[in-house]
């Protein structure tokens, strides 16, 4: 990459930022998902920051007890640690420990295909979904304490389910943990619609109704999810691959869905004051589920850039609105945001 490294520091000058680094990642083969989602990751400054104390802190016990968190930490030492600028680093360790403890990236299917099962998996209630869980479990019947570190400081958010028996007007509550909200889409929406449909107000009634304690019998209900604690990085996956019965496979919704750079939680936090910005998106650029490839844009120290494996150059900011998807069915435009990225203003990430 170095014409287009020496590109990317000739085309901010005086304005590169000091200490930074821009570094494309080797592809070793249908690999480019992953990239892309670790350059999102590296400009979380917070994240990357507490990632990287942790690595010096624990380099020792890293040599010894590899896993992902250590390999990852490893990646970004190596990155932080360059003396150049700019260039190209292959994630060899990273993608082969993935690669050792996923088995969906174990073959040579395409991670399309990967990301299919988890818009499928996701249609399942939070409560069953393996990326989220209760609170705090129970072993031996006593109650076990959670876990909590840096990485749920920075990703964990909680869920509230709130039913409330139309009966007796008893509202149960159930709190779950979630590192990242699943969104339904539709044709020429936004972020704030989905959300907004994400917690409007299901009723429960004929064959789905509600076991109400109070009432000891099955009722009428209804039913919402909110955002009880946001969390600092709020991480959006767009359902774009949706499984088809009729064709016997997934298809790809190219739906146009506008991601605004300032985004409110209203209607759906409780908090409804927070405010997020967005940092980065992940982009599946392809007509359909299982072909195609991903890129990524990223914001750092006020610019926009555009991560394409072992390319990196920069992009207007205005181009970011380029990803919203398409407004019509079938359209010659196949890049569309895919996994949004959107830190609190209050946590004063640097970028």
């Amino acid at each position: 990459m170095g014409a287009a490294g020496s590109k990317l520091e000739k085309a901010l000058g005086d304005q590169f930022p000091e200490g930074e680094r821009y570094f494309g990642l080797e592809n070793f083969g249908n690999t480019c998902y992953c990239n892309s989602v670790l350059q999102a990751l590296y400009f979380c400054v917070p994240f990357r920051e507490q990632l990287l104390e942790y690595y010096a802190n624990n380099k020792s016990m890293a040599d010894a007890e590899e896993n992902l968190l250590t390999c990852l930490a490893d990646l970004f030492s190596q990155i932080s640690s360059q003396k150049k600028k700019t260039g190209v680093i292959a994630p060899k360790r990273f993608v082969q420990r993935l690669k050792k403890q996923n088995e969906l990236f174990r073959s040579y299917m395409h991670q399309k295909e990967a990301q299919a099962a988890k818009d499928d998996q996701d249609t399942l209630p939070p409560s069953e979904k393996v990326a989220n869980g209760p609170i705090a479990g129970s072993v031996n019947g006593a109650k076990k304490e959670p876990l909590v570190t840096w990485v749920h400081k920075n990703f964990q958010g909680i869920l509230t389910n709130e039913t409330r028996c139309l009966q007796c007007e008893t509202v149960t509550a159930r709190d779950e943990t979630f590192f990242d909200l699943s969104l339904d889409i539709e044709q020429n929406s936004s972020i704030t619609s989905c959300l907004k449909n994400f917690s409007s107000t299901e009723t429960l009634n004929a064959e789905d109704k509600f076991f109400c304690d109070k009432c000891c019998s099955l009722q009428e209900a209804q039913k919402r999810m909110k955002i009880k604690k946001p969390p600092q990085i709020l991480v959006i996956h767009l359902k774009r691959f949706k499984y088809i019965e009729q064709l016997g496979r997934y298809k790809k919704l190219s739906y146009r869905v506008v991601f605004p750079l300032e985004l409110k939680l209203s209607d759906t936090a409780e908090d409804a004051d927070i405010e997020y910005s967005l940092f980065a998106v992940v982009v599946h650029v392809g007509s359909g589920p299982n072909h195609g490839h991903y890129v990524s844009l990223v914001k750092s120290h006020n610019h926009w850039l555009f991560f394409d494996d072992e390319n990196v150059e920069m992009i207007d900011e205005s181009a970011v609105q380029t990803f919203f998807g398409s407004s019509q069915e079938y359209s010659s435009n196949t890049d569309h945001g895919y996994i949004l990225f959107y830190e609190s203003t209050a946590s004063g990430n640097k970028n």
